[in-house]
């Protein structure tokens, strides 16, 4: 499929749109070494959203504006992190960027995610920020795994066994990486004969 090209759904049924979240996702490489992992998340409505306490929100304005930079090195350790929350329901949301600066020292790896909850999870963080954190260890990978040298050839890739696609008895393992392949076991004892 290309890029831009159309998914192909059904036919919707007669219908109103009223929320439009985007979100990006970027891999940089740096002059000194590192990766700079960026993140941003633009929520919009269609119509007038009044915020109780606070003011309303016009339709077409940014109901939220955030972005995260991770920056990384190449064993996915966490060197630095900036948010900025341009857009905020309310006043009191940018209080939650502090709490960002304990990701630095965190893998996005295995744990990333219990490394999130563990640092951000519940009234210690922004919902928003936590999404685009769980999401920004896919990009980092999507950034660097072409990028750095070949992993340990003795072990499989990580993500092997995490979709369809790597599934360690599927066909694309055996075709690529054969010695990786889980070959079904003949059960010779009930084989019919």
């Amino acid at each position: 499929m290309k890029a831009g090209s159309k998914l192909p759904l059904s036919a919707p049924h007669t219908r109103e749109l009223l929320h439009t979240r985007s979100t990006v996702f970027r891999g940089y490489r740096r002059d000194d070494g590192l990766w700079d992992i960026e993140a941003e998340l633009l929520d919009t409505k269609t119509k007038l959203l009044p915020i109780p306490g606070d003011n309303a929100i016009p339709a077409g304005e940014p109901l939220h504006g955030m972005t995260i930079r991770a920056t990384i090195n190449d064993h996915f350790v966490v060197q630095a992190i900036s948010v900025t929350m341009d857009a905020t329901p309310h006043r009191e949301c940018p209080q939650s960027m502090a709490s960002m600066q304990s990701m630095v020292g965190c893998t996005m790896s295995r744990g990333w995610r219990q490394a999130i909850e563990r640092n951000l999870g519940g009234v210690c963080g922004c919902a928003h920020l936590r999404e685009l954190l769980f999401n920004m260890a896919t990009a980092a990978f999507q950034s660097l795994s072409h990028e750095l040298p070949n992993h340990n050839p003795n072990q499989p890739p990580p993500f092997f066994g995490k979709c369809t696609t790597w599934d360690f008895n599927g066909p694309v393992v055996a075709r690529v990486y054969p010695q990786f392949a889980v070959q079904p076991v003949k059960d010779e004892d009930n084989a019919i004969s």
